[in-house]
């Protein structure tokens, strides 16, 4: 092991009282006011959500499109089911996630929508919003945009909230917990004050995000921060509390999938900012059971699932005809 932190930097508490803010520390007026001709992008990147897809395009439609928000777009990805007619119906734009950059190869996963999606919008902002919210409210994205039009040194702004899971007002977020915040804790302390490290609500400098690879999997988040950290610095980092998220809790097995891909994620970037060096690279191949046919004398179903975690290159890599192809 090289390099490794294993305390808490003295950085961290300071970074929580200049760089944590609450959704309704700024009016809309006052956001108007500091937009400038700015240009800004909502991306929602969905995949079977045509139940709360086209509330969300609504409500930012309704009360932010024109004022604050130029564009919205759903990236469809791979739905079987009416997202893209329901985020069409309610005034999205929706464009298929293979449909971007058609020549590269297809890739899966909720990383890949949100490249492609970065790839399909244009604004000088862009804000990420998961598209299977429930009681959704525009303050999401408002909280996520006052930082950044307000403070010309914050780049990257990630969201937090109470996450309810049955009677627990903060049940939910169980990867959080039990993977990424130890081993951020662990390896990049200064990381530390993040609340949500893999919140799905956050936005940043179009720039900034052409610049950094893009995980296609559930590691873009904390790909996202530890490449940032490294790149820019904790102080171009902020984070917003966006009061609370109601949304589809996955099923435990999709949650020890999403747990490996993160894991993966935070081994690549261990090597690639020489914290650690291995000499056997981890195994990428996850075995679960379930209810099933019996396997070797079980009676559950062997499930294999490939963790391999490929990445998106910056955007502002690829040839500049190949930026033009979706204009």
């Amino acid at each position: 092991m090289r390099n490794a932190r294993l305390h808490m930097t003295p950085e961290v508490g300071t970074w929580l009282a200049r760089r944590s803010s609450k959704a309704g520390d700024r009016t809309i007026e006052e956001l108007v006011a500091a937009k400038r001709g700015t240009t800004v992008s909502v991306v929602i990147p969905a995949r079977d959500e045509e139940a709360t897809v086209g509330a969300i395009v609504t409500a930012i439609r309704e009360e932010l499109h024109g004022v604050l928000v130029d564009e919205i777009v759903v990236v469809d990805s791979r739905s079987t089911d009416a997202t893209a007619a329901v985020a069409a119906a309610a005034g999205a734009r929706v464009v298929a996630q293979d449909d971007v950059h058609p020549g590269l190869e297809p890739r899966e996963g909720k990383g890949e929508a949100l490249w492609k999606g970065v790839a399909a919008t244009s604004g000088d902002l862009v804000v990420f919003v998961d598209g299977d919210l429930r009681d959704f409210t525009t303050d999401y994205v408002t909280g996520l945009l006052g930082p950044l039009l307000t403070d010309p040194s914050v780049a990257y702004v990630k969201g937090f909230y109470h996450r309810p899971l049955g009677t627990e007002a903060d049940g939910g977020g169980r990867v959080t917990e039990l993977v990424a915040r130890p081993l951020l804790n662990m390896f990049w302390p200064e990381l530390a004050g993040f609340v949500q490290p893999l919140a799905g609500e956050y936005a940043g400098r179009r720039e900034v995000l052409e610049s950094i690879p893009f995980v296609v999997n559930y590691g873009v988040e904390i790909g996202h921060l530890i490449d940032l950290l490294e790149l820019r610095g904790l102080d171009a980092l902020a984070q917003v509390d966006l009061g609370h998220r109601v949304h589809r809790h996955q099923s435990t097995q999709a949650l020890g999938r999403m747990s490996g891909q993160i894991m993966q994620t935070l081994f690549d970037r261990l090597e690639r900012y020489d914290r650690v060096v291995t000499a056997v690279p981890p195994a990428t191949i996850l075995a679960q059971f379930q209810r099933g046919t019996s396997t070797g004398g079980v009676e559950r179903e062997l499930v294999l699932t490939d963790l391999t975690s490929p990445q998106r290159p910056p955007l502002d890599s690829l040839p500049a005809h190949a930026l033009r192809e979706t204009a």
